[in-house]
Order: C-alpha cells, then structure tokens, then sequence
C-alpha cells in the first residue's frame, strides 16, 4: 500500500530545511505541540512557503517520519463494519501491509526507532496521533481509558511486528496472516472495547 507523499517541486535545499525543522520540532513538542509557523520559523521560512511544498500540517508530518503508508488509506477499512469485529480487521489490515512490498520500508523505519531517540519520538507520534487516536476516538468508550486503551492496543501490534517481521521468532514469523489475526484479535479486541478493569464478573 504506497502512500501518497504529496510532494510538490520546490528547492532541496528549501525543502531540507523545513524537513530538518519539521523533525526537530515534532519530535520535541509532539504532533499537537508544533505548528506550521514554528516549523516556518525554525526553517527561516514564511509559513506560505511549507504549505506551499507539503499542504497540511499532517502531510508535513508523515514526510517527516518517512513512513511507507498513510494511514488515512487503511483506517477507514478498519472502522468500517461492526464494532465488534474491529479487532479483526484491524489486525487483517496489519499484517496485510507488513506482508507487502512496504514491509522492507516499515521493518526499517522500526529498527531505526530502536536505535535512535528522535526516530522513536517521531514513529510514537505517528502511532498516536495518526493511528490510535483515529480508531480509539471512533468508539463508544470512557474518555477517560482512551489513552490506556490505544497505549494496551500499540504493545500488542509493535510486538507482534517485532517479533514476526524483525526477530523472527518461529513458527509465528512463517504462521498464515489468517491465523496469526484470528488468535491476536480477541486480546486487541479487548484492548479496543471490552473491559479493562480485571473484574472476571463483568
């Protein structure tokens, strides 16, 4: 699933600066902490000219943490259908995507988060603010566990990328995406929607 960078032509160097800017600041205040005026600024830049060359704030970010997909191509897959069934697909769609050709690009952009801290600040960013909040904030939960619940549902879809597409840990990293879906998916499920307060007489 290639992602759409929405680039437009414009000077390297320019487009250098307001990347280096871009990636500084977000991996400093956060997706919601930076603005296009700071980035701007930081790049030494009128805030025309990054709009300009990347569009929206969101379209900045995802060139930023070069990741190979834009989520807002598979999290509506995701929503769609029954709630009940969310974890499923959400995790159809996972492995679909590492198991394409993209999965050289997101094995990598993984292993550098692993070594290097502005890369993981950046690559939790995107899995927050891109992913996780666009399911959690769908569903009809305490606003209050939001957080829990995308943070309990991030632990189980990171380790199993982990330990399927990077360690290899056998038979998962060779197990059918079908099966390997349809065991996760009533943990992830319970992540998403059921009950978290460790009370069997719910």
């Amino acid at each position: 699933m290639a992602r759409k960078t929405g680039r437009r032509p414009g000077k390297p160097d320019t487009r250098a600066a307001i990347l280096a800017a871009a990636r500084e600041a977000f991996a400093e205040r956060g997706f919601d902490g930076t603005s296009i005026r700071a980035i701007a600024t930081g790049a030494g830049v009128d805030p025309a000219l990054v709009h300009h060359y990347f569009g929206t704030k969101e379209q900045l970010f995802l060139e930023t943490v070069q990741v190979p997909i834009d989520p807002r191509e598979f999290v509506p897959e995701v929503l769609a259908g029954d709630t009940a069934e969310l974890g499923i697909r959400l995790l159809r769609v996972f492995l679909r995507v590492w198991d394409s050709p993209v999965s050289a690009a997101a094995t990598a952009l993984l292993r550098s988060a692993m070594s290097n801290d502005w890369s993981l600040r950046l690559l939790r960013e995107f899995l927050v603010t891109q992913i996780l909040r666009r399911l959690i904030g769908q569903l009809d939960v305490d606003p209050a566990e939001r957080a829990l619940r995308a943070s309990l549902v991030a632990s189980q879809m990171v380790g199993l990328a982990m330990v399927r597409y990077i360690i290899k840990v056998e038979p998962l990293a060779s197990a059918p995406a079908g099966v390997v879906a349809a065991a996760i998916a009533p943990t992830v499920q319970r992540y998403l929607t059921g009950d978290l307060s460790g009370d069997s007489s719910r």
